[in-house]
C-alpha cells in the first residue's frame, strides 16, 4: 500500500511511504503533514481510496520582543511563521488602539516596529493569516511598558516608624513610592540602568520642582539608584 499526498495548490501527488497490511487487511502508519492538502491510499493493484483533505495550522513564533520601550524609541516586533511563504500579519496593540499590518517574507520571517506616543502598559498580540498552505495562528499576549523619564529622589531614613499618607507605617523594607496625584495603591513600573521594580503608591510627594517620585529606601536600593536623578516609569 502506498500513501500519497498532494499539497494545496499543486497538481501532483508525492509518495510518502509504503506500508504492509496485516493478515486481516488492516494497516496503520504515521505521516508528517507540513502543509494543507489531501491524502489517499493506492493498492498494488492500482485502486485508490477517496481523497481525504486535511488542514495544517501554522506555527507563529515571536523573537526578541522587548518588554520595555522608552518614549521616542521603537519597539521592534519580529517573528517567523511556518510553513514558510508570503502571508499577511496583523499586530494588535491593546491600550494604544493601534493595529499594524505587514507581510512575511518568502522565508516566513517578518519585522516591523511601533513607537508608543505615551507612557503606559500595553498588550501586544500577533495574528498570522491563513492561506492555501496552512490556516493561521496567533501569538500569546505580550505585556509591553511604554516608559517616560521621571525625576526622582528618595526618602526613608529618619522617618521609619511614622505613618504614610495612604495608610500604614514606613519601614526600612517598605517597597513603595510617593507621588502627588496618583491614587493610593497604583502600581508603578520603574526602570533604572537595566533594573526593574514594580512599586505601589503609598505616600504623597515629592514637593520639589522637577521631581515626580520619591522612592522609599528599599525601592531605591533594589534599583541601585542614587540620591537624585532620572528614572523611567510607565505612569
Amino acid at each position: 500500500m502506498s500513501n500519497l499526498f498532494r499539497g494545496a495548490g499543486t497538481g501532483s501527488f508525492d509518495h510518502l511511504k509504503k506500508v504492509t497490511t496485516d493478515g486481516q487487511g488492516f494497516y496503520s502508519t504515521d505521516v508528517t503533514a507540513r502543509n494543507s492538502g489531501g491524502f489517499k491510499v493506492r493498492t498494488p493493484a492500482g485502486k485508490e481510496s477517496p481523497l481525504r483533505k486535511i488542514k495544517v495550522r501554522s506555527t507563529l513564533k515571536l523573537r526578541g520582543v522587548h518588554r520595555y520601550v522608552k518614549l521616542g524609541h521603537k519597539l521592534r516586533i519580529r517573528g517567523i511563521v511556518k510553513p514558510r511563504g508570503v502571508r499577511w500579519i496583523k499586530i494588535v496593540i491593546k491600550g494604544a488602539g493601534k493595529t499594524i499590518r505587514t507581510k512575511t517574507r518568502q522565508n516566513g520571517g517578518f519585522a516591523t516596529g511601533w513607537r508608543p506616543k505615551s507612557s503606559g502598559t500595553y498588550r501586544v498580540r500577533v495574528f498570522s493569516a491563513g492561506n492555501s498552505v496552512a490556516i493561521g495562528d496567533v501569538s500569546r499576549r505580550i505585556k509591553v511598558y511604554g516608559l517616560r523619564p521621571s525625576g526622582a529622589s528618595y526618602y526613608g531614613p529618619g522617618l521609619y516608624g511614622g505613618g504614610v499618607a495612604c495608610g500604614g507605617t514606613l519601614k526600612p523594607g517598605t517597597i513603595g513610592v510617593a507621588h502627588k496625584t496618583l491614587p493610593c495603591g497604583t502600581r508603578v513600573t520603574i526602570r533604572y540602568q537595566g533594573k526593574t521594580v514594580v512599586a505601589p503608591v503609598i505616600d504623597r510627594g515629592p514637593y520639589v520642582a522637577g521631581r515626580d517620585y520619591d522612592l522609599t529606601a528599599a525601592t531605591r536600593n533594589k534599583l541601585g539608584f542614587g540620591d537624585v536623578g532620572t528614572i523611567w516609569t510607565n505612569r
